[in-house]
């Protein structure tokens, strides 16, 4: 995480996306914004939450670890997102870890200033309401997702998640063949299966397993296989 001591781009994040009509002007002198690289965590789960966090730029993945050790991905996000909002209303540490998929920009405000300027705020509080309800039907098809498709979609999906950020079309991203256990928890099956999905993709021409990377070849079908079912 670094710090990004530019004004005039926190300015900017803040009008792009209307920020300035649900942040009261007390709390913006408050407000920092941050940069995150691929691949670096923003939160991790069980972690103390001091932090509310506004997605202004690029991908996040979102998923929690059950006490057994297995992994769940929750959703893949762009902006406009708030990372530790139900955090910040329950007093609670974090419930998910949160990754960036690709290069992330996130607006940060401690607790204690929101607290101090932003907690009787009306346009606040209706955002936050309408992002906390949005999230738990998000994880409600995130869990049906994971039960009902077959492999085959949830790894397309998944592919096509880590693969292409729609807010930053130079973003190509791919999947590590050394991630694929992780990976595999993640859609919730066993390496094993994973890898020979993966063949049968490769062999129809859709995936192309490089030099220590899996990359997309025909994505229009790869979208065709994941349909609208997707984790975004």
């Amino acid at each position: 995480m670094k710090e990004i001591k530019d004004r005039s781009l926190l300015a900017e994040y803040m009008h792009i996306h209307q920020l300035q009509d649900i942040f009261n002007e007390p709390l913006i002198p408050h407000m920092c914004l941050y940069s995150f690289g691929q691949g670096e965590f923003i939160c991790s789960q069980g972690e103390p939450a001091h932090y509310l966090y506004v997605l202004v730029k690029g991908k996040i993945k979102v998923y929690n670890t059950s006490t057994e050790g297995k992994t769940l991905i929750i959703s893949f996000k762009t902006a406009l997102e708030v990372i530790g909002d139900v955090e910040y209303v329950q007093e609670a540490d974090f419930i998910n870890t949160v990754e960036a998929v690709s290069p992330v920009y996130m607006i940060g405000i401690h607790h204690q200033w929101v607290n101090m300027y932003g907690k009787d705020h009306m346009p606040l509080l209706q955002f936050l309401l309408k992002i906390i309800t949005g999230k738990f039907y998000m994880k409600s098809n995130a869990l049906s997702f994971n039960l009902m498709y077959p492999v085959e979609v949830r790894l397309a999906s998944y592919i096509l998640s880590v693969s292409f950020d729609p807010t930053d079309v130079l973003f190509r991203g791919h999947l590590s063949t050394s991630e694929l256990r992780d990976a595999a928890n993640l859609i919730g099956t066993s390496y094993r299966h994973l890898n020979r999905v993966i063949l049968q993709l490769c062999n129809e021409g859709i995936l192309e397993r490089g030099k220590g990377f899996i990359h997309i070849k025909d994505r229009e079908r790869l979208i065709t296989i994941a349909g609208h079912s997707i984790y975004e």
